[in-house]
């Protein structure tokens, strides 16, 4: 017999658990992509719900009503007018939560008006008896036509009867909560007759929302029934508030809430999290405390890494067969790589402390804090979670501003974002502050390294809420919006939400970055091992005959390391890195380094992989395990001319700022482009960012030499 698959889409409010409840349903058995045509996420898992049935559930955008106001809430409303849309759902699944289920069923009875099999989920049921509330299930199932499911997806309650829920969804009552066309009879009625087919609730949605609707011409039916925008808006107004009669009837007695049982905890936390003064201040050394950890917890697997990849590096050279072949994979792909596994244990605690941050409702709290400061720089008080997620990916960030309504604050935020410091540049920042700023402690406890790192993260937001107050002067653009803010309930972090958050995110930035470092590594050391010239291919007669003439008395390891030496400089990437080292000399950085600022345009991170796969053409084969660490060979080499080590104090500060402030990722301009629909503002970004960073840069390196 043929396995049966049910569509589900998972539909709700933001903060509501829904991605614990989708956690719960399909476990690690989740795919992460984007919808066809937009960079909105696109989240689908499946749950097995018997032998021979399965759901494909679909993790649909957080969203507040069907009354769109961004692109994301567009995405849901687009997929439930569709019946066309490969993942229309046979049932849709709205998750409330037992806190602000008044709010929640707004949503809720609009989805019922669409006539879709829907279930009611009523999360965190383990919370009610702290907070004095009680339900009549029988009595709301009742009123709202429909079967609902106490869940608790953090004591892991209630989801197998969800699952037998889904299971039985053609039982469900298909019947609206209530008449919302009695908000102006005549205008529905005349809807009706025109478009006897077509249902009624859809077409109120198509004249009232900018999204497709089946064969049916947009134009065509907002001709036919026109009514001026303001109209339209009182409707949607009487709309919501005839919704609200009803969700307010409904739990007049289907919930009781005795507050002399409820828990004020949340309430005096808040007082002091969102404190004037004491907040910023807790906020400031949660931020310190994330920053010292991750150097100080991952220095032991980074060693680790490190050295097994130095170590599987050597093992290839020595145990393979002698050729070609052999230096590609241990001069090529395995530094190459390497050079971006061994900041696996960094950038997974980094998304572990923000997703702890986000599970625990903290991350709501740093939003209402900052919505004040934000206002004074042209910012909606939104435009903070672009700029925190932005320290995870810049990508994302630029995609979340789609929920700032207001396009100046859109645009601002878009363009100011790539300054925050997102993970791929920490294996920058960790190698550059490895080699530059010592392993000491300040006041005996705090890390000197740490410390520099955090002072990194620092100067790009900074450095973004400077922009966008310049951007705030000379872009004339239209008015302000309102600032509005979800305050879930404060909860111990679930520990499979985060180790599943931590996995995909840890496991999307080395997979992306995988892909383009193998790339340019075979690229690479292929550039690095051919030259067009005769030097390269006669090096090591030139360095015997300089030797002879020079009557030096050199050990053998180091005349093999001056011929690797020579044949590096010769060779075509060692041309390309001399062609473009007038330009950056004044930086402090030679050839090598140069080439590495180039190709990591593709990706920041590409920077250290590039320079161990370098470092690894011009090694000498018979150098020590220890000794083979891209670390140890950066901090060895030596700038022939001056005779000091290249990655020196004033080299490292200018390499820090230079990527702290320039635009080093082509996928982010993409991205700009493709959420301004314009080459013009990924243009500015990439010439204003990199001649800033550039000038800064030149400064830092000419003071500090």
């Amino acid at each position: 017999m043929a396995q049966k698959n049910i569509k589900v889409a998972l539909i709700g409010n933001p903060n509501v658990g829904k991605t614990s409840v989708f956690n719960q349903l399909t476990g690690l058995n989740q795919q992460v992509g984007n919808y066809p045509g937009i960079t909105v996420e696109k989240k689908q898992g499946f749950a097995k719900l018997s032998n021979d049935v399965r759901a494909k559930i679909i993790d649909l955008p957080g969203t507040y009503s069907l009354n769109a106001s961004s692109i994301d809430e567009n995405v849901v409303i687009e997929l439930l007018l569709n019946k066309k849309d490969a993942d229309f759902p046979d049932v849709a699944v709205v998750v409330t939560e037992v806190e602000n289920l008044k709010r929640n069923l707004l949503l809720f009875t609009q989805i019922k008006d669409l006539e879709i099999p829907t279930i009611l989920v009523i999360n965190m049921s383990d919370r009610m008896k702290l907070k004095g509330i009680e339900l009549d299930i029988p009595f709301l199932e009742q009123q709202l036509n429909t079967k609902i499911a106490l869940v608790s997806s953090r004591k892991k309650t209630g989801i197998d009867s969800l699952k037998n829920l889904i299971l039985n969804y053609e039982d469900l009552s298909i019947e609206p909560c209530l008449n919302s066309s009695s908000i102006d009879p005549e205008y529905f009625d005349k809807l009706r007759k025109t478009f006897p087919n077509q249902l009624l609730y859809k077409l109120w949605l198509v004249i009232t929302q900018d999204v497709n609707f089946l064969n049916l011409e947009r134009n065509e039916i907002k001709s036919a029934f026109t009514k001026s925008h303001s109209d339209l808006k009182r409707l949607q107004q009487k709309e919501t508030i005839k919704r609200y009669q009803f969700i307010n009837d409904t739990l007049k007695t289907g919930q009781k809430i005795d507050k002399s049982k409820a828990s004020g905890i949340q309430a005096k936390l808040d007082r002091v999290l969102t404190h004037k003064v004491f907040g910023y201040v807790i906020f400031f050394f949660i931020l310190f405390a994330i920053f010292q950890s991750i150097f100080e917890w991952s220095t032991i697997p980074m060693d680790f890494i490190d050295e097994s990849f130095a170590h599987f590096s050597n093992y290839a050279k020595t145990h393979l067969p002698v050729g070609k072949f052999t230096d590609l994979i241990s001069e090529g792909i395995i530094p190459g790589i390497g050079g971006i596994v061994i900041f696996i244990p960094q950038i997974a605690f980094l998304f572990l402390f923000i997703s702890v941050l986000e599970e625990s409702g903290y991350m709501s709290r740093v939003v209402f804090l900052m919505d004040k400061i934000m206002r004074r720089f042209g910012l909606s008080g939104k435009s903070i979670v672009p700029l925190i997620s932005g320290t995870a990916c810049a990508i994302p960030a630029i995609m979340s501003a789609r929920n700032i309504e207001n396009w100046k604050e859109r645009l601002i935020t878009i363009l100011v974002t790539p300054f925050t410091t997102c993970s791929a540049r920490l294996p920058v920042y960790a190698i550059i502050i490895s080699l530059i700023i010592p392993e000491e402690k300040v006041l005996g406890f705090l890390s000197l390294q740490g410390l520099a790192l955090m002072l990194l993260y620092l100067i790009g937001f900074f450095m973004a809420i400077f922009s966008s107050w310049l951007l705030d002067k000379f872009l004339k653009l239209s008015c302000k919006t309102y600032f509005v803010v979800e305050m879930p309930s404060y909860k111990i972090p679930m520990f499979k939400n985060v180790a599943i958050n931590v996995l995909e995110k840890t496991k999307a930035f080395v997979f992306g970055a995988g892909k383009i470092i193998l790339a340019l590594s075979v690229i690479l050391w292929f550039l690095g091992s051919h030259g067009p010239t005769k030097d390269f291919d006669n090096a090591k007669q030139i360095v015997e005959k300089d030797i002879l003439a020079n009557n030096l008395d050199l050990d053998p390891s180091l005349i093999e390391t001056k011929v690797n030496t020579y044949r590096l400089e010769h060779s075509y990437v060692g041309i390309m890195g001399k062609a473009i080292e007038p330009a950056i000399k004044p930086l402090g950085y030679d050839w090598k380094i140069g080439i590495a600022v180039v190709t990591s345009f593709a990706a920041r991170e590409v920077f250290v992989g590039t320079l161990a796969t370098i470092y690894s053409v011009g090694a000498n084969d018979d150098e020590d395990d220890m000794q083979n660490t891209i670390k140890k060979r950066m901090q060895a080499e030596i700038n022939p001319v001056t005779g000091e080590k290249v990655f020196n104090f004033a080299t490292g500060i200018s390499l820090l700022l230079f990527y702290a402030f320039a635009m080093q990722c082509i996928s982010t301009l993409a991205i700009v482009k493709k959420e301004t629909n314009s080459w013009k503002w990924p243009v500015i970004q990439l010439v204003v960012m990199s001649g800033f960073a550039y000038l800064v840069a030149l400064i830092a390196y000419q003071l500090l030499k």
